[in-house]
């Protein structure tokens, strides 16, 4: 029996506002997507090509999220942990191992059935299963972004997606933070009289995660893309 395998990463540990959004892939054995590398090497066009292909190819996929008040309660390698694990967890079929991008892994426990893991530093660039899920992961964030910039215009998230870029460091200095700020982010912080930056130092000890916080629901934005049947066309 064909083992499933499920590449895993992330979108977002380094904005200064909005979700972090992680990706669960697990494509089709001896049928690659030409095309698929990490995402940040493609261009956005690339990317939202690519994105819908390997919704349509892949065995499954499963996308979760953490928002910015579960990162500034957890700090941000946990809130990203905790996205990877909404990701697997909303996936239509159970992996047997998860590739993850980095060198730490999320929690394996009360993920269903027994599930090993492998940690590969670069994995985005090397595994075609983690570049997928770096993909998705991108597109999704990037999509609900693009949607809070309709909310909050004055910040130009659609423009730099929350990251601290010099414009969007303008914005803030000038509206300062909207809700989808992370207050444990000392940019942001500093409006609040917060003296430090929570998440520059993350922890490295495992972590006992709220199972509240493991069923609350994703945005509105993301819900739809969560899980797709296969063969599915949007």
């Amino acid at each position: 029996m064909t083992r499933r395998v499920a590449g895993v990463d992330e979108a977002g540990r380094g904005p200064l506002a909005g979700p972090v959004v992680a990706a669960a892939v697990i494509l089709r054995p001896g049928r690659p997507i030409p095309g698929v590398a990490d995402s940040k090497v493609l261009t956005a066009e690339s990317r939202t090509s690519l994105s819908l292909v390997i919704r349509r190819r892949a065995v499954c996929f499963g996308i979760g999220w953490a928002d910015p008040a579960e990162i500034d309660s957890l700090n941000i390698l946990h809130a990203t942990f905790l996205a990877m694990r909404r990701a697997v967890l909303s996936m239509s079929c159970r992996p047997d191992l998860l590739l993850v991008d980095g060198n730490r892994l999320p929690r394996l426990s009360g993920l269903g059935g027994e599930i090993s893991a492998r940690a590969i530093i670069g994995g985005d660039a090397t595994e075609r299963a983690i570049s997928a899920a770096s993909i998705l992961a991108k597109t999704a964030r990037d999509h609900y972004m693009n949607q809070m910039h309709a909310l909050y215009p004055e910040y130009a998230f659609a423009s730099h997606k929350g990251y601290a870029t010099p414009l969007h460091r303008r914005m803030l200095a000038k509206h300062g933070p909207c809700p989808l700020h992370r207050r444990s982010f000392s940019p942001v912080g500093a409006f609040f009289g917060a003296a430090d930056d929570l998440n520059a130092s993350e922890v490295t000890q495992e972590f006992d995660f709220d199972p509240e916080l493991e069923s609350a629901q994703e945005p509105r934005a993301l819900e739809s893309s969560a899980v797709e049947p296969v063969g599915a066309v949007s």
